[in-house]
């Protein structure tokens, strides 16, 4: 017997039909490079994504065709962060930190027809020219003014596309479990490794995200996306900020620390994700500067990457910030767990027990499994010292690499296996001891690269 439940699809464009309807007047901000800040509603922005998605058509980009880019995190971006999949295409957001030949490998792997690219990515794209990118039939770059002089073509402007374009546009309904976005994993050895995430799960993760108590992502939030848009989504920060109405801050091309530091203290920033480094550089651009500054706003700071270390959390934390941190990883889009606090465990912790269970890599977020697999292959229990391998599975984690042979050896019966060493612990709390490759053997005892990395930052010498 079926329940009798209407069967609509979870896409991204039923993420921003909630966010034109009951948060069109809030506002995204983008730093710009005069230090000041480009700034539109959620109502103008649902309208840009419109005319995007009939460029794409103009453009010749049909369903399940692959769209590229190369930019930073700025409104443009964001942009195509939902007219691609929105109409069908997939967006293949390609990593600016990789080596050329790398990043050609992964426009030529996922086919894709279309770049958008920032003006200074220009000479990076022509090079991956030069190196062959046969798919890509045009090139369009996402920037102010006239197309700069290049060797491009057909290259065509941004703002001209959308100028010309309508924002009368119905989105089509498919299939949810269709591809929505590409992100390439990048791997140890050999060529990277992509992911291909559908709809479905970038749905339901942008929801998790939402259900996360500590991360604290509401509609009166100011949210700074630090984390690289090229990078897993941005860590689906856009997505989850667009689905709760949070104002969302975008910190443009090339920030610098104090660049950061200083749009929280003008637009009232009160949440920001980024690399455990962003944090310390952050903390040395407000010591190291000739003045004062007022970071009263800034409640929380979701550190990714590494765990967090206690002195920069107690730094932050004296300035009335809590930092919190999570584990994830691109094959799981990407969150697996965040460091929530129990209210069980609230009740009796001191601030050395909050930050020692913030370090932590938390609790698995709603709809993951987790378990801990010995050498011997069988399961290990759930008490904090028995440790093994770290397997996942949820309606968002990869069941396979795209086009890749590698995918046997890493799915397996349904599972994940993610190469990270752990154990959780009694109250479901993941502690990661290390990646497999990482863990150094001495004297016959295996220690964590992890352990020994945030002793060395622990010391008032290592900076």
């Amino acid at each position: 017997m079926n329940g009798l439940m209407m069967d609509r699809q979870l896409l991204l464009s039923s993420l921003l039909w909630r966010t034109e309807r009951l948060f069109g007047d809030k506002r995204i901000h983008t730093r710009l490079d005069d230090g000041g800040y480009h700034s539109y509603t959620y109502r103008e922005y649902g309208q840009r994504v419109r005319r995007l998605a009939n460029a794409l058509w103009r453009l010749g980009v049909r369903h399940g065709d692959r769209v590229g880019t190369l930019g930073w995190n700025h409104h443009r971006h964001l942009e195509t962060y939902f007219a691609v999949p929105a109409t069908g295409a997939v967006l293949h957001t390609v990593n600016l930190r990789l080596f050329r030949e790398q990043q050609r490998f992964t426009i030529d792997h996922v086919g894709d027809s279309v770049l958008f690219v920032d003006p200074d990515q220009i000479p990076v794209v022509e090079e991956l020219v030069e190196l062959g990118i046969p798919t890509v039939r045009a090139f369009v770059v996402m920037g102010d003014g006239p197309v700069p002089e290049t060797s491009l073509a057909p290259v065509h402007s941004y703002e001209e596309l959308l100028a010309a374009e309508s924002d009368d546009y119905e989105y089509p309904e498919f299939d949810e479990h269709e591809a929505a976005a590409i992100c390439f994993t990048s791997a140890t050895t050999g060529d990277p490794k992509g992911v291909v995430y559908s709809h479905r799960a970038m749905v339901l993760q942008a929801l998790c995200l939402g259900l996360t108590d500590d991360l604290g992502l509401r509609e009166d939030q100011v949210w700074l996306e630090v984390a690289p848009m090229f990078h897993v989504n941005g860590w689906n920060i856009p997505h989850a900020a667009l689905l709760q109405g949070a104002t969302l801050v975008l910190p443009g091309v090339h920030p610098k620390p104090t660049d950061l530091v200083a749009a929280v203290e003008d637009l009232g920033v009160t949440g920001i994700n980024a690399a455990v480094t962003v944090g310390t550089l952050l903390r040395d651009a407000v010591e190291e500067s000739d003045r004062d500054h007022d970071l009263s706003t800034l409640r929380t700071m979701w550190l990714g990457g590494q765990a967090p270390s206690t002195a920069i959390m107690q730094w932050w934390g004296e300035r009335g910030t809590t930092i919190t941190q999570g584990w994830g990883m691109t094959e799981n889009s990407p969150q697996i767990c965040f460091s929530g606090v129990k209210s069980t465990l609230r009740a009796t912790a001191d601030e050395d027990d909050l930050r020692a269970l913030r370090q932590k890599q938390g609790l698995p977020l709603p709809l993951v499994q987790i378990r801990v697999v010995g050498e011997d292959g069988s399961e290990q229990p759930w008490d904090g010292e028995s440790v093994g391998d770290l397997w996942v599975r949820s309606p968002f984690t990869a069941s396979a690499y795209f086009a890749d042979e590698r995918t046997a050896e890493s799915m397996v019966d349904g599972w994940f296996r993610t190469g990270d060493i752990g154990a959780v612990d009694a109250d479901g709390y993941v502690v990661l001891k290390d990646r497999a490759k990482d863990l150094i053997k001495s004297g016959g005892e295996w220690i964590s690269s992890i352990d020994l990395e945030n002793a060395l930052m622990a010391h008032p010498d290592v900076r």
